[in-house]
């Protein structure tokens, strides 16, 4: 078994929660000297060590793997792209600092992408496309993907206040709607009415939600419960928000708005009886739809939030697309990494749900730097109702390592252990390393081309030998 050296998250853990390296040691039963030789990397951290932190402070082993600083790496590879090509950094150098020092890492990624955004903005103006003005680094709704991918999808207070508020109301498979009528009527005085045109909307002076009669019970209940999430932790949702955006913004009110929608589905799937039926029935996903009638996305964002210290689900990574492959939705509690440079693997085979629409798609997928996932994909297609109206498709995936796979119903017959079964894919073509790849779009970062007019090859970008 490799040692694991992990000085700098062990002690960006201990600082986080305040901790002197006396009081910390002394929680992990081990000497205050042995505590510093472990956080300078002088030496490894131990199982019992490890077992200690997982008990005390609900911290996932993966947290400390090497495996846990990949969606880092990936990171800083597409944020400092033209570094790597002009070789002014190398991959490994990246890896140093995502694994040694993970607080820089995280600022030089900001600055990488601030200076990516004022490279396109600038060339806009140059081409007479933009405006000129200051650079924006993300639209708000990237802003908002952000905001829940660096949390992992998991905000553990809120997720506790909506299992006491569904304790509280009797929520139960079957009987959601009556509970959530009762609370917004006798605590809010929120009426319901017949709606049309939007899918819902609140008129907070009279005081009544309007809920499009066109909704599934599903969907009605997601409506009410996030507006009872607004009306019942209004400080505590602004809070949160205010912790990454200034009150106010645009972005500080899709958070609201991201954190309320949160909130509605732990509060229709309580995560002690959600966690417990997902793991009953195998994380089959369309059994859980059924059981708590709710919809195949709803299932599976929730399940990719079961993340609770001491309590966790498979952890897995949540993405919805579209067929020209633009990604509207992306949370991860792995190292998944989720390309934001345009495009992600056509390989990927999120994108080959749409040729069966409906059903499950199931691959086993590996990425170039060998870490394996099972995932799922399947699409969905909402209308708005009527004959000839634009409805709107997206397949929606999730994935998880394949060391939590048998967990799976997904996962009988396959043969998990069977390394070359795993279909090879990649961050996206911009910045994958796969240089043998034969649906590559783009050339290699940093690697000379080998241009011969005598021949061809499969490879459209054939890399010149060094």
């Amino acid at each position: 078994m490799s040692k694991t050296y992990a000085g700098a998250r062990l002690r960006r853990l201990r600082e986080e929660r305040r901790l002197s390296q006396a009081e910390f040691a002394r929680v992990l039963a081990i000497s205050p000297s042995y505590l510093n030789q472990m956080e300078h990397d002088s030496r490894p951290l131990t199982v019992p060590v490890l077992l200690r932190l997982t008990e005390a402070f609900g911290v996932d082993p993966g947290f400390f793997s090497e495996l846990g600083t990949a969606r880092v790496v990936a990171d800083l590879r597409e944020a400092l792209a033209e570094e790597i090509s002009a070789a002014r950094v190398s991959p490994a150098d990246l890896s140093e600092l995502a694994s040694r020092l993970p607080a820089v890492a995280s600022v030089l990624l900001d600055l990488g992408r601030r200076n990516q955004a004022l490279t396109e903005r600038l060339a806009e103006a140059a081409d007479g496309r933009g405006g000129g003005g200051p650079a924006v680094p993300r639209t708000p709704h990237e802003e908002i993907r952000e905001f829940f991918y660096r949390r992992r999808n998991y905000l553990h207070d809120l997720d506790l206040a909506a299992e006491e508020l569904a304790t509280g109301l009797g929520i139960r498979p079957g009987g959601v709607l009556p509970a959530l009528s009762a609370r917004l009527t006798e605590r809010h005085a929120v009426h319901l009415a017949a709606g049309s045109g939007r899918p819902h909307h609140y008129d907070p002076v009279r005081r009544v939600l309007h809920l499009s009669g066109r909704l599934r019970p599903g969907q009605r209940a997601f409506r009410m419960a996030t507006q009872l999430a607004l009306l019942e932790c209004d400080g505590e949702i602004s809070a949160l928000a205010s912790e990454d955006y200034p009150e106010g913004s645009t972005a500080w009110s899709l958070a609201r708005i991201g954190i309320a929608n949160y909130m509605a589905a732990a509060l229709i799937l309580p995560y002690r009886a959600f966690h417990a039926t997902a793991e009953e029935m195998r994380y089959d996903i369309e059994r859980l739809a059924d059981h708590f009638g709710v919809g195949y996305e709803t299932v599976c964002h929730r399940l990719s939030t079961l993340q609770r210290p001491r309590l966790r689900g498979v952890p897995f990574s949540f993405v919805r697309v579209d067929r020209a492959g633009n990604m509207s939705k992306r949370q991860s509690a792995t190292g998944f990494h989720f390309s934001r440079a345009g495009g992600t693997c056509p390989l990927w085979n999120v994108y080959e749900a749409f040729a069966a629409p409906g059903r499950i798609q199931v691959q086993i997928a590996a990425m170039p730097d060998g870490q394996r996932y099972l995932w799922t994909a399947r699409t969905v297609t909402r209308q708005r109702g009527g004959w000839g109206e634009p409805g709107k498709s997206f397949a929606i995936g999730l994935g998880c390592e394949i060391r939590h796979a048998g967990r799976l119903v997904y996962s009988d017959g396959l043969d998990l252990g069977n390394a070359s079964a795993a279909t090879p894919i990649g961050m996206g073509c911009r910045i994958c390393e796969r240089l043998d790849c034969p649906q590559r779009a783009v050339p290699p970062l940093g690697r000379p081309l080998a241009v011969d007019e005598n021949s061809s090859t499969f490879v459209p970008y054939p890399v010149a030998e060094q």
